[in-house]
């Protein structure tokens, strides 16, 4: 089932997400629909709060680059009371974009690496590194369980350029928040 959006403007987008206490099918419902809108919307990442639900889960589907510099689809992830364990000194940055705020791409340094750990759909704990892009999208999409929106990690001049273009997205989703 497609879920409807939450846009910048809604305050749910600057809500920390709860923990999940208990994996049962609900959840496991809510991490298939969130799939299926992440797909349906060309998202490469879907957190709960997007959709104005306040738990802590989001789905991925991270694009993997190739050695000739061309990229194949990634697979469906799931991640469940996500928490980033370590991060590298080294950084890197990359154009990212938000299914909350439409058409809307920024520059935006991360470390390079970090460590993880989540739970699974099965309620099984892991850790893993990422690296590059895929951290990248972890990080954003780790960000939105605890209210924090890609832009706020833009240097004060960059975000000054953004406003105007951030107002309207704002007046133009009103209605739909």
């Amino acid at each position: 089932m497609l879920l409807p959006l939450a846009y910048y403007g809604n305050p749910v987008l600057r809500k920390k997400a709860t923990q999940i206490e208990k994996i049962d099918d609900s959840i496991r419902q809510l991490a298939a629909d969130m799939i299926e809108t992440m797909h349906a919307t060309n998202g490469i990442g879907l957190a709960a709060t997007q959709i104005a639900q306040l738990l802590s889960i989001f789905v991925t589907c991270v694009p993997i680059a190739q050695e000739d510099g061309s990229w194949i689809e990634g697979k469906d992830r799931v991640f469940i009371n996500p928490k980033i364990l370590t991060y590298s000194q080294e950084f890197h940055v990359f154009s990212e974009g938000c299914l909350s705020i439409p058409k809307l791409f920024a520059n935006v340094a991360r470390p390079e690496r970090i460590k993880i750990q989540a739970m699974d759909l099965e309620g099984h704990t892991f850790e893993e590194t990422m690296t590059g892009y895929e951290a990248t999208n972890f990080m954003h999409e780790n960000d939105h369980l605890n209210g924090v929106l890609f832009i706020d990690r833009l240097e004060r001049k960059e975000r000054k350029k953004i406003e105007p273009i951030l107002q309207q997205i704002k007046k133009k989703y009103a209605l739909k928040n």
